[in-house]
């Protein structure tokens, strides 16, 4: 078999796994410019006869959606800045301060991992409400300060940077702070932007935490608004699918955006150290 017969094969079953992959996108776009009377048309109208925003009318209509969306950006601008911050001091702190102890404590912080998070979620309830943080979007971003994955994937970016640089920086008279923010995180820019989409993404999508730290309808997310749309004994299909594909679109701006920096920031936080 010739070299041109297997790359056109190649791209052909990548093609095909692409629109199987795509299906349940395209489903959903269709569904949600579909009216009530459409939806269970058989044989299925992929491309609606009769497409209408009515969907969109009564998804934006409804109680506390425009609030939901304004909550899901504070919380997950929040926890990216948090997470992003917190993360970043500490793989500084393991990957160029020399402690006692450092390798100890770094891998008993990564064992955490290891531990599943609905497990902590009734402990994080109890602080949170001793210290007065239930039910605010506050208490649904300070847990994302403690991301033992970010602080491994960082440590090893940091792990590749000469110590020479803070040497340098050093005799210069810049303290260790400085050192930091003007020198080390400019080196580890495609790191953190790959943590931003990561986080990002998981604060953004997150239902279980807030559904339990958040209890009155203004502070709701989206993903607990959406929710709120399946009825007990019926569900408005276009109207779930309309809050589903806005809840997507953010996401999928955000990883266009940032898309650059996402698999280079993976390898080299694998790879490196």
């Amino acid at each position: 078999m010739s070299r041109k017969i297997k790359i056109t094969l190649y791209h052909l079953v990548a093609i095909l796994f692409s629109f199987i992959a795509l299906l349940p996108f395209f489903w959903m776009l269709s569904t949600s410019f579909k009216s009530s009377g459409a939806l269970l048309a058989i044989p299925i109208e992929w491309i609606p006869k009769d497409p209408t925003i009515k969907a969109y009318t009564r998804l934006f209509n409804n109680e506390g959606m425009i609030r939901a969306m304004i909550n899901s950006i504070l919380v997950t601008a929040g926890s990216i800045v948090a997470s992003l911050l917190s993360s970043s001091m500490a793989a500084f702190a393991f990957s160029k301060l020399k402690f006692r102890f450092s390798n100890l404590l770094f891998v008993l912080f990564l064992s955490s991992m290891m531990i599943p998070s609905q497990v902590i979620f009734i402990p994080l309830y109890l602080i949170m409400n001793e210290i007065h943080l239930t039910n605010t979007l506050l208490a649904v971003i300070l847990p994302c300060i403690f991301q033992a994955f970010a602080i491994f994937m960082l440590k090893q970016q940091m792990m590749s940077i000469n110590d020479t640089y803070l040497d340098a920086a050093a005799i210069d008279g810049a303290s260790l702070m400085k050192s930091f923010f003007m020198i080390i995180l400019p080196m580890c820019k495609t790191a953190l932007a790959t943590l931003a989409i990561i986080v990002g993404m998981g604060a953004w999508n997150d239902y279980l935490l807030p559904l339990v730290l958040l209890t009155t309808r203004d502070n709701y997310t989206l993903p607990i608004i959406l929710n709120s749309l399946n009825g007990q004994f019926s569900t408005e299909y276009n109207l779930l699918m309309a809050g589903s594909l806005i809840t997507m679109l953010p996401l999928i701006i955000f990883y266009i955006v940032a898309q650059k920096y996402f698999s280079t920031g993976l390898q080299m936080g694998g790879i490196k150290g």
